[in-house]
């Protein structure tokens, strides 16, 4: 019971830390090596208070939060719908496709966060597009419990300004993972023990964050962020691999 306790406040107390150096990954992180060592379904439980605090923290402290809601009405629809679809294979009991999709899609993130060049949606596309990227980042956040596919590359495409992008982060996590936590509470996945432990996992979180901000103007953030782009593609290969060897 003590390893597992030390276990899951050093996975949080590092994914708090990534959060703090470059804005997100505090989720993805948490999914990924708490992944390794037990159901993404209990992991998906884990972090819903955590990410939901972090994410609202990041949402409610920028600028346009008003036009944002209003631009990506239709695309947070779609992520609240998609998630719905997608909750039955976290949730299935099905831990080794569970755990070769979340690997998959940590490898995906990874491999795109690696990717110099970045893609560039047109305003009149993102009409129709935004719904579509909404339906299938929620049915990957219910199927894995990471909602960062393709909504990050998608964001950061739209030619935000800095302040904009993170807020727009912020919303689409947020959503996310209230989308998630519905669909695990509606699945019976997260009961009042669940919910009490994903809160003392808030502890760890914040303070890896605060650390993560007091030296992220000691790093170059560029390097830490291909390294962090590195480790999920490496970790999600291996769940994928390692999950592939037990089917």
């Amino acid at each position: 019971m003590a390893v597992a306790v030390a276990v899951i406040a050093f996975t949080f107390l590092l994914a708090g830390l990534v959060k703090g150096v470059v804005g997100m990954g505090l989720p993805t992180v948490a999914m990924g090596l708490l992944g390794l060592v037990m159901p993404p379904v209990q992991a998906a439980a884990l972090l819903v208070a955590p990410s939901l605090v972090t994410n609202v923290w990041q949402l409610v402290a920028g600028p346009r939060l008003m036009a944002l809601l209003k631009r990506f009405a239709t695309m947070m629809s779609g992520v609240c719908l998609g998630t719905a679809l997608g909750i039955g294979l976290l949730t299935s009991g099905a831990t080794t496709r569970a755990a070769a999709a979340l690997g998959g899609v940590l490898a995906a993130y990874g491999g795109t966060g690696l990717i110099s060049d970045r893609l560039t949606v047109s305003a009149r596309s993102e009409g129709w597009l935004s719904p579509l990227i909404g339906l299938i980042t929620g049915t990957l956040t219910g199927a894995t419990g990471v909602f960062v596919i393709p909504a990050v590359p998608y964001l950061n495409s739209l030619g935000l300004e800095k302040d904009e992008l993170i807020q727009a982060l912020g919303l689409s996590f947020t959503v996310s993972t209230v989308a998630l936590a519905v669909g695990l509470a509606a699945s019976g996945q997260f009961e009042a023990s669940v919910a009490g432990s994903s809160l003392l996992a808030l502890a760890p979180a914040l303070g890896g964050m605060l650390l993560g901000q007091g030296i992220r103007n000691r790093l170059h953030p560029g390097a830490f962020r291909r390294w962090f782009f590195a480790g999920l593609l490496v970790l999600g290969t291996y769940m994928v691999i390692r999950a592939l060897s037990r089917a």
